[in-house]
Order: C-alpha cells, then structure tokens, then sequence
C-alpha cells in the first residue's frame, strides 16, 4: 500500500458536508473549494485509498483480504477520513499509480503458498511439505484458499475425526458440490450431526473461523507426502485397463481369493471395451466415434466378440444411420480379425475415452465395471 510516488504540495483542510445544508439552504454562503488545485502532498496511505476507492466505483474488487490485517485497518481508517478530492488530484494520483505500474518488470507472490504455486511441478513434494511445516503459523493468506485444493480423499479423515463443529465450518467454506460429496462419504448418524451443527455456525466469528483454518492446514501439512496421487484401486485398475482380457480376469479372479473387498474396488475401476454399453452416455457416442482413428475403429468394432459385441452394436446404434451403414460395409470387408488384432484396437478406443474424460470431453457413467 506504500509503494506510490509522493505528490507535492499539502492538502487543505476538508470541510465538514453534514453542515452546509441543502442547495436551496446555501443563500449568500460560496461552497468553499473541496481542496488546492494544485495537487497536494499527499501521505502514501491517502493515496492508496484513493485508488481503492476508485477501482471500488468501477466494480473492481481488489484482493484486499491477503495483505495484513494491520494494513487493511489502515486502509479502512484512511477511507473514513477522506471526504472528496478534486479531479486535478485525482488525475495526479491515478497517473502517479500507472507510472509506478509500468516501471514493474516483474511481480513475485507474497508469503510461502505463493512461492511454493510458482514452484509447483518442480521442486519434489516432500520438500514442500517440509517447508510448510516449519513455516508452522506463519502461513500468509486465507488458510481456507489451500484447504479448498486439497484431495477429498485428505479431507474425508479431518471431517471423521473433528468434532462436528469443526467440521460444519470446514463444509461451509468448501464448494457446494465439494461439500457435499464429503458428507454422502460420512455414516449416516456423523452426517446428520454435521449437518445440524451447519445451524449453529451463524454466531461464529471470523476470528474463530481463521483459526480453525490455520489449524487445519497444520493438520494437513503434519500429514506424509503421498509418493502416489492416486489410490491402488485406481493404478491397479489403470493397469488391468490395458492387459489382456486373459491376464485381467486371471489377476482378478487372485484378488479376490486374497482380499476380496479390494478386488471389488478394483473392477470398479476398470474400464474395457466390453462397458462402453453400460457406462458411455448414447449422446457422447458421436463425438467418441470422430475422435478414435478410423482403421482402429473398424478393427475394433469387426473384432469384438460376446460381451464386447454389445458394445459395438450399442455403437452402430448411436450414429446416424448413413454412418453405421458405412462402418458394417467395411467391417464386412475386412473379414475376419485376429483376436490379438481385436484386442490392440479395443484397448486402443479405450485409450481415447479415457483421454476424452480427462479433458472433460465426455463423462462416464458410473457402474460397477
């Protein structure tokens, strides 16, 4: 807030607008002038206000919450004091203010979690926590900011094992759709004292709110890293995704002699050729269709055999009827096609439904795989 060039001169004394009256109350009285015309040495603080107060008018809304409390009381403080200001002065300051912009080659974040997003991707996770760590309280910012980019799946054992009414506050600074997930994940009775302690949250301070941030992030921070984003249902099923159907089901039939919970959560997350059917809106069918080379396609669709036939007819019958005509003439004149051939181009139109969703594409429905 002090980084603006001063401007010369003083400031006259401002009058007082509650005691001049109405303009029909004026009579012989001369409106006494708002300041000098030249413009005054004004304090940096005032400066600052005048800027915020004119980004406020054009519905410019300045992050004002991530500067230092003592700071944004000052700013408050200035904004009482000021009355108003000639346009000779106003111009003055917001020149001044686009100078010291443009003199700017390069602006750095303030505080840790600034410095740690600009070092995302390159300095290793571990490290990062560690610095969190020892930073402890000195965190700068809205600790609710880094809470609301945190995985659910390290949200999910803070919101179980708080009390209730730290968890209502945790849900109702999260998004809407955020939060509700986490509570369709907690047993029924934990949700609904949850949710009842939302009520109660109405008289809460911001101060106490703050707090319960900063401890929270000390929470997640005192957490390991994860070597793995993903948990081993998802990379188990990930990698069965494109074995052969042979290893798949051998691997899977295993896994459910030794642990079959988990062999449950894994063919949850597998994904094959055979429930493009069961799990592909019909409307997405078109777009999924363009996207996949047309050689593997047809090799593809020719290929499949029992379950995965019902996939390609589920394919036909989602595109115009000119297109699928197309495609089963080509299909019929490719004849026969190797199982290992099949198999190469079903993993292949896998691939791109998977690239598809990850780039919100399109959307899986969900099902048991």
């Amino acid at each position: 807030m002090d980084g603006l060039p001063q401007i010369s001169d003083d400031m006259g004394a401002l009058p007082d607008l509650g005691q001049m009256g109405t303009a029909g109350d004026m009579g012989g009285f001369d409106m006494p002038s708002p300041v000098s015309r030249m413009p005054a040495k004004l304090p940096k603080k005032t400066k600052a206000a005048i800027i915020v107060k004119l980004m406020a008018a054009q519905d410019v809304k300045l992050p004002l919450a991530t500067f230092p409390e003592e700071m944004q009381v000052e700013l408050a403080h200035q904004l009482t004091d000021l009355r108003y200001i000639d346009k000779d002065t106003l111009t003055a300051v917001v020149e001044e203010f686009l100078e010291e912009l443009d003199s700017i080659g390069l602006s750095f974040p303030g505080g840790l979690e600034g410095a740690l997003s600009v070092l995302e991707g390159t300095i290793s996770g571990t490290t990062a926590s560690k610095l969190r760590t020892n930073a402890g309280f000195s965190l700068l910012g809205d600790p609710w900011q880094r809470i609301a980019e945190v995985d659910i799946s390290r949200l999910l054992p803070i919101l179980q094992e708080e009390s209730v009414e730290v968890g209502a506050i945790m849900l109702s600074k999260l998004q809407v759709s955020k939060a509700a997930q986490l509570m369709s994940m907690l047993p029924g009775e934990r949700a609904r004292r949850v949710a009842y302690a939302v009520s109660l949250t109405s008289s809460v301070t911001p101060e106490v709110v703050q707090r319960i941030g900063l401890s929270l992030v000390a929470q997640l921070d005192a957490q390991p890293s994860q070597a793995f984003s993903d948990e081993p249902p998802e990379r188990v099923g990930a990698i069965l995704n494109f074995s052969s159907s042979r290893t798949r089901e051998g691997v899977l039939e295993g896994l459910e002699k030794t642990d079959k919970s988990f062999a449950e959560e894994v063919r949850r997350n597998i994904f094959t050729y055979a429930n493009i059917a069961s799990r592909i809106d019909p409307r997405d069918v078109p777009k999924l269709v363009r996207s996949i080379p047309q050689d593997q396609l047809i090799t593809a669709l020719a290929g499949a055999k029992e379950e995965e036939a019902h996939s390609t007819e589920f394919i036909l019958s989602n595109i115009s009827k000119r297109m699928a005509e197309g495609l089963r003439e080509e299909m019929e004149a490719i004849g026969q096609v190797a199982d290992s051939d099949a198999e190469v181009a079903m993993n292949a139109v896998v691939a791109t439904i998977r690239d598809l969703e990850a780039t919100g594409e399109i959307f899986l429905i969900s099902g048991e795989g």
